[in-house]
């Protein structure tokens, strides 16, 4: 059992969150915190950025955080150790960090299925978090 679990999410994919959510829950102590992350990407990019809208990432992080307040409303009702979090910039990095950031004693994440042209060409954000991450982390499937 775990006081302090992060949970990264894409509200837009139930597959990151459908099987990931009852297992947290489970594996969290009674008095623990469960902290769901959802992670705005980072353009990465400033000739990109120059095509976006004028106040694109404001808009798109306050959109992440009324998605996630919805879906742990929806899905987590009533959960009281539940708080949510909006990330932005590269994926696995921004994990990480909020990990470290928030103490967390355990990372439980869902990962699709392998694929191995995506994972040579890009790489399973997942897998980078496993490597990387100084804590346990869970990944479902």
């Amino acid at each position: 059992m775990y006081k302090t679990i992060l949970l990264p999410i894409d509200v837009q994919h139930e597959a990151s969150w459908q099987k990931a959510i009852p297992v947290a829950q489970q594996l969290l102590d009674e008095g623990g915190k469960l902290h769901v992350l959802g992670i705005v990407h980072d353009v990465g990019n400033a000739w990109v950025a120059s095509y976006l809208p004028k106040g694109y990432e404001k808009q798109a992080l306050n959109g992440m955080k009324a998605s996630l307040t919805e879906l742990v409303a929806r899905e987590l009702p009533g959960d009281n150790r539940v708080t949510t979090h909006v990330g932005h910039g590269h994926v696995a990095e921004t994990i990480l960090d909020m990990s470290e950031k928030l103490g967390a004693e355990l990372i439980v994440m869902s990962s699709h299925s392998p694929d191995e042209m995506r994972t040579f060409l890009i790489g399973s954000q997942a897998d980078r978090v496993l490597r990387h991450s100084p804590i346990s982390v869970m990944i479902l499937r």
